[in-house]
């Protein structure tokens, strides 16, 4: 059962929110906003935030200068995850990915689907790592960017959360490279 451990401190977290749209400027960026309402609410840094064009080529030269900004633990993207010509979004996260967290995009459509049903299929959420860097992609929607993080991403992003939480394995995620 999972639960939150009151005797441990609460680590904030720098998160980086990545917009990716032909259409959405900063005026009218409302999944974005949500994003960042919800995660400062929680406690965590905004640490950048960005749109970009649904081009694979721009959202990799992103997510790569992000990964190397040292401000940059996690990097939430919203838009670009469905099944258009257009949406490249996971392509472009698969592309850099050391390491895929499978589970992130399954429990994100498991959790879409009791609102939703069926139609969550069109959904092709990504979670992984690169870089030291937790990278997640969700679908373009406030309400996918309000599950995703209420649902998950508050969650495993609080290094609070038992039995486990993503937090408590920030340090070790380079091991690889040593």
């Amino acid at each position: 059962m999972s639960r939150i451990d009151d005797t441990r401190p609460f680590l904030p977290v720098g998160i980086a929110v990545l917009t990716v749209s032909d259409t959405r400027t900063a005026s009218d960026d409302k999944s974005g906003n949500t994003l960042v309402e919800l995660l400062t609410r929680d406690g965590h840094k905004l640490a950048a935030r960005n749109i970009v064009k649904d081009d694979v080529g721009a959202i990799i030269a992103q997510l790569k200068a992000w990964i190397d900004h040292p401000e940059v633990d996690v990097v939430i993207s919203t838009g670009g995850t469905g099944v258009t010509g257009r949406d490249v979004t996971p392509e472009a996260f698969e592309s850099i990915f050391e390491k895929k967290i499978d589970g992130f995009g399954e429990l994100f459509r498991w959790i879409s689907y009791q609102k939703i049903k069926t139609s969550t299929i069109q959904s092709r959420a990504v979670g992984g790592v690169a870089g030291g860097t937790y990278l997640f992609a969700l679908p373009g929607s406030p309400s996918a960017c309000r599950d995703g993080w209420e649902e998950i991403l508050k969650w495993q992003l609080d290094y609070r959360h038992l039995p486990c939480n993503l937090v408590e394995l920030m340090p070790r995620l380079l091991e690889h490279l040593k």
